[in-house]
């Protein structure tokens, strides 16, 4: 299979109640899909207030119910190197408002390393080395490798960040590894593990679900051709999708 370069689809909804409800039926649907391709559903998380109201969303919709749960693996883009159960991780916010609410395998919920007293340089090899362990082994009838995640969703930041990969970093750089270590974040908490961009476009697609009028002037500048903001790197192989509200396209021309 070769890369694909997908023109990204915009989808603009009233507010981020509104985005993040129609997030929702998209993403139950992409499971549901998925599955009855007869594919274990591979999705990545990410963090942040409108995810975590996706994920509220999909716990309550009577739409979930027709997803067998038990047949996700969930992963993560990225997460604040915190101690296991901190409030500020990513994983902890997916696992209040949507993993514990359904029934999943225990065994297919992929949470990066928390700090536990290692090094992020040790989480972020870990991880790297659980997608490989889990993900080499997707392929097609003919033994061709095909995208590794069915849904992988991202929140873009003022800055133009995505999942920790941010503007000028090194990380940003990183093709011979699917997670690395952040420090010197510029927004707490200091530490943190990413995917990388290869790792990232490794998606059939990639929403990026964006709300509010602080994450406009990014947005609008990740959509130019010319672009070298982190959120212009990661592409669907399939499809690429801005799901945005009002606010945070405002300034799209």
């Amino acid at each position: 299979m070769t890369d694909r370069v997908v023109d990204p689809e915009l989808l603009i909804h009233r507010d981020a109640s509104g985005l993040a409800h129609a997030v929702a039926a998209r993403f139950v649907t992409a499971l549901v899909d998925a599955q009855s391709n007869g594919r274990v559903a591979q999705v990545v998380l990410t963090g942040g207030r409108v995810a975590a109201a996706v994920y509220r969303a999909v716990a309550e919709s009577p739409a979930g119910r027709t997803i067998d749960w038990r047949r996700v693996e969930f992963w993560w883009g990225d997460e604040r190197f915190l101690p296991p159960g901190d409030p500020e991780r990513n994983e902890t916010q997916a696992r209040d408002a949507l993993l514990s609410q359904v029934d999943v395998d225990p065994a297919r919920v992929h949470p990066i390393p928390a700090d536990t007293g290692q090094t992020a340089e040790v989480a972020a090899e870990a991880y790297a080395t659980e997608l490989a362990a889990t993900l080499s082994a997707l392929s097609d009838d003919k033994g061709r490798a095909v995208p590794a995640f069915d849904v992988l969703m991202l929140g873009v930041g003022p800055d133009g960040h995505v999942a920790s990969l941010f503007p000028g970093y090194p990380q940003l750089e990183v093709t011979d590894v699917s997670a690395v270590a952040v420090h010197d974040s510029p927004k707490p908490p200091p530490t943190r593990v990413s995917l990388t961009v290869p790792a990232l476009n490794r998606s059939r697609e990639v929403w990026f679900v964006v709300s509010g009028a602080d994450k406009a002037e990014a947005v609008a500048e990740a959509l130019k051709e010319t672009s070298t903001l982190p959120a212009s790197a990661p592409k669907g192989r399939n499809r690429t999708l801005w799901l945005l509200d009002e606010d945070a396209a405002a300034q799209i021309q």
